[in-house]
């Protein structure tokens, strides 16, 4: 394990993030949800019971990390956004093991965390959207691949129904009650690359990673018998800052 934090990038002075909450209380969480609404989970016997996985998502609605961070089948550190680390809610998302992201830069930092945890044989949730959306996977940002191909890690993808609903804005709730499935899809197996790795390797990966959450999209679709919610609103699109299109 050592070894492998000495590679590029090296993590030996990164430190995990904390875990004892998410490993110990996520059925607190699941409990929480559920009362809330009707959450159904499919395929999640199909995720790696060992080693690293990257849990990929499409991003609907504000309820898309807390789902993804109890819902799926390992304690999994999800990449919120930074803005959300403050005051007591940070202390919360820290506590909980979630990762805060810069969307504003190249978040290095991030980036090492994720590759800490991978290493260790855990688990990162991503948005690979980089945004809440349609949810449609129209154009994936380039750290999902990045990380797969340091680490090796499996893609899981993941698609969410009923998080948003049509028309509604991107931090509404769905209705009491309301039925939110999340479909665990089959493991994208991504090859590892050794340092240097080149911008067109990350390209060509995403796109593989891409092509796959698309037929993994298709057949949730089909599978819970619902579509996606259609695009946010005119005037309410968070997209990041154009500036930052390194990080995950």
């Amino acid at each position: 394990m050592v070894d492998g934090h000495l590679a590029p990038p090296s993590t030996m002075a990164v430190e995990a993030p904390a875990s004892w909450l998410l490993s110990r209380h996520r059925g607190v969480g699941r409990g929480l949800l559920r009362a809330g609404w009707s959450v159904r989970v499919h395929g999640a016997e199909s995720t790696p019971r060992e080693g690293p996985v990257i849990f990929a998502a499409n991003h609907l609605g504000v309820l898309d990390g807390p789902m993804l961070a109890s819902f799926a089948p390992r304690t999994t550190h999800v990449l919120t956004k930074s803005e959300l680390f403050a005051g007591p809610a940070g202390r919360f998302l820290t506590a909980a093991g979630q990762i805060p992201l810069d969307r504003t830069a190249i978040d290095a930092a991030a980036v090492r965390a994720c590759v800490r945890v991978l290493r260790d044989g855990g688990c990162v949730g991503i948005f690979p959207e980089g945004h809440r959306g349609a949810g449609t996977l129209r154009r994936l940002r380039p750290g999902v691949g990045y990380l797969g191909l340091v680490t090796g890690a499996p893609v899981v993808p993941v698609t969410f129904f009923g998080t948003r609903l049509s028309g509604a804005r991107s931090g509404s709730l769905p209705p009491v009650r309301f039925p939110i499935d999340v479909v665990f899809g089959s493991p994208i197996r991504v090859d590892p690359l050794p340092w240097p790795r080149t911008r067109e390797q990350v390209r060509q990966t995403v796109g593989f990673i891409r092509e796959q959450m698309l037929v993994h999209l298709e057949q949730s679709q089909a599978l819970v018998g619902r579509t996606l919610p259609g695009p946010l609103p005119a005037g309410d699109r968070l997209t990041p800052p154009t500036r930052n299109t390194g990080a995950p």
